[in-house]
């Protein structure tokens, strides 16, 4: 046995680390949807400093240690629940909140100086696809703004396969996601984002779709840029794909 034993996320992590080297220019702040924050309407961390959430249990005791001190951005947050409300979906900021594990992990690799203003925004509890694409054709001007959108999940996120190996294959599904985002003009997209459970494998890959729904917000604001996979890789025997639009 080789020890010790392959990381089966470093893919991933090189991809994530060289995400700043592709973008046209310096993000004046981030607008992050998470997979870890549920609430009855859209909401956005408005905090001037949020604290973190270690919203996982059992890991080592250096995990609970971590810190990403990046600044908040009330205004972002305010700007953000604005366009959100005025599009018909309820909205607000929440200034209370902190940043989950699906803020800060991907973040401390992605902008390790954590130096860029940072806002976190949460899913809808319904789960309604077709809200959270709409919430992000919102979000859209924040792009001409300096903000980076960036969808805060896995595309393939079945824990009990992952964990036991038990057979959930998925493949047919990354293939769906390849379909529907990669290429596809902002119609087609839509209406296959929406319809995404009949897709082959969807509830294999999703069980729940928490982890799928930020995909959708960024689709949403990405609006007639197309989509193109910019990452497609493997980790614990399953496919795993991100997208980028623009």
């Amino acid at each position: 046995m080789d020890w010790p034993p392959p990381n089966p996320w470093a893919e991933l992590e090189e991809f994530l680390r060289g995400v700043k080297e592709t973008l046209p220019e310096r993000p004046r702040a981030i607008l992050l949807v998470t997979a870890h924050w549920m609430a009855r309407e859209f909401r956005f961390a408005s905090g001037p400093n949020p604290s973190l959430i270690y919203d996982y249990s059992g890991f080592p005791p250096h995990t609970y240690q971590l810190r990403y001190d990046a600044p908040g951005a009330p205004e972002i947050a305010s700007r953000a629940a604005a366009l959100v409300g005025e599009s018909g979906l309820p909205a607000m900021t929440d200034p209370g909140h902190g940043w989950d594990h699906g803020v800060f992990i991907p973040l401390k690799v992605m902008f390790e100086d954590a130096d860029i203003p940072l806002c976190a925004m949460s899913l809808r509890a319904d789960m309604d696809p077709a809200a959270h694409i709409a919430a992000g054709r919102a979000l859209a001007p924040l792009r001409d703004e300096g903000v980076l959108i960036v969808g805060s999940g896995m595309s393939y996120h079945n824990l009990r396969a992952l964990m036991t190996g038990a057979p959930a294959d998925g493949r047919p599904f990354d293939d769906f996601l390849f379909e529907a985002v990669d290429g596809a003009d902002e119609a087609a997209r839509t209406e296959a984002l929406t319809r995404w459970a009949a897709a082959p494998g969807a509830r294999l890959a999703h069980p729940r779709e928490e982890h799928l729904l930020p995909l959708m917000v960024a689709a949403g604001a990405g609006g007639a840029d197309p989509g193109r996979r910019s990452y497609s890789g493997m980790a614990m025997g399953q496919p795993l794909s991100a997208f980028r639009f623009g």
